[in-house]
């Protein structure tokens, strides 16, 4: 099926679509531990987290270094489930299980879950016509519905511009879903589509915009961080970085103008010294015209001063993000 990437976007923009989700996946934290462990182990602050609550985390290593990210949902008073890509999954397992010593905690993969992405500024909406009761969810949290006899987790990931919305149900579950919002007449969105609207948004994506040699000041992802939960495991860096006012770096969203960039990351210059990298780019139909958008990390010094930025093929100004 071909996919317009101009009439997707304006979909998003204007109306609602959806598109399977084939690169998320769930751990489940478990035990009569697991509030005051998992709390120590990520940025933010998780024994507060009401059922049904949630929030973005970062986890990292002790010279503060990010080695993963998610999203932590509480269930019940000792079960959390923890949200991340599916490239992760594994190594995040594993990077907690290390961490287990004498806590009554136990980490599952939560399998035989598919899942399907509602966003635009009608998902609401949308979700209504479907008979899907959204239960006043605010963003970062989850709700378990009934939908055609059925049970659904819904959530509804931070997004505080373009409205987005998970359901996650069983592989049979989701055919018939699928099949009912196809016949509603709503488009289905392509995953190009849904990187371009990320990129659109300034949202980092981890493993290519965020990496484990990144400190979380250098992301500007200030929700994933919290300063008043107590100890964490990377927390004495956090802190440093704090009191000492800034990083050296920032990531920053950017406009290009030149060609798109041929390879990623891709350096940027300043006077003709290393000032930065781009991570992220593409080309976005935008309604002003096709417009090259790129993410990515630039030294602080040459924000401040407002030097001009190269890249291999162009130049990159940074702007505020258009959309999120």
């Amino acid at each position: 099926m071909y996919n317009n990437p101009q009439i997707e976007l304006t979909t998003i923009r204007e109306a609602a679509g959806f598109a399977p989700l084939t690169n998320r996946a769930f751990l489940r934290v478990t035990g009569s531990d697991a509030a005051r462990w998992l709390n120590g182990m990520v940025t933010n602050a998780i024994q507060t987290l009401q059922p049904g609550e949630g929030n973005y985390n970062f986890l990292l290593n002790a010279q503060g270094r990010i080695q993963g990210d998610c999203t932590i949902y509480r269930e019940g008073e000792n079960t959390f489930l923890l949200q991340t890509d599916a490239t992760q999954l594994d190594n995040i397992q594993h990077f907690l299980d290390k961490f287990i010593i004498m806590d009554d905690v136990e980490l599952t993969p939560v399998e035989n879950r598919v899942g399907l992405l509602v966003i635009g500024q009608d998902a609401l909406s949308l979700l209504g016509s479907a008979d899907i009761t959204t239960e006043d969810l605010e963003p970062n949290e989850l709700a378990h519905v009934t939908w055609n006899s059925s049970h659904l987790d819904l959530i509804r990931p931070y997004s505080p511009s373009i409205p987005k919305y998970e359901i996650w149900t069983a592989p049979n579950n989701f055919t018939v879903m699928r099949n009912f919002f196809v016949d509603l007449g709503v488009k289905e969105l392509s995953s190009a589509t849904l990187e371009t609207q990320r990129i659109l948004s300034g949202i980092p994506k981890f493993g290519q915009d965020i990496r484990d040699r990144d400190l979380p000041q250098e992301t500007a992802q200030t929700h994933a961080l919290h300063f008043a939960k107590g100890c964490y495991l990377g927390q004495e860096i956090v802190e440093r970085i704090r009191s000492r006012g800034q990083v050296h770096r920032q990531f920053t969203a950017f406009r290009l103008t030149g060609d798109l960039p041929s390879t990623l990351p891709a350096p940027l210059k300043a006077a003709g010294k290393p000032a930065g990298e781009l991570t992220s780019a593409v080309l976005v139909p935008l309604p002003e015209g096709p417009t090259l958008l790129a993410l990515g990390y630039a030294r602080r010094e040459a924000l401040d001063l407002h030097h001009p930025l190269t890249y291999p093929g162009g130049t990159a100004t940074p702007h505020p993000k258009t959309s999120n």
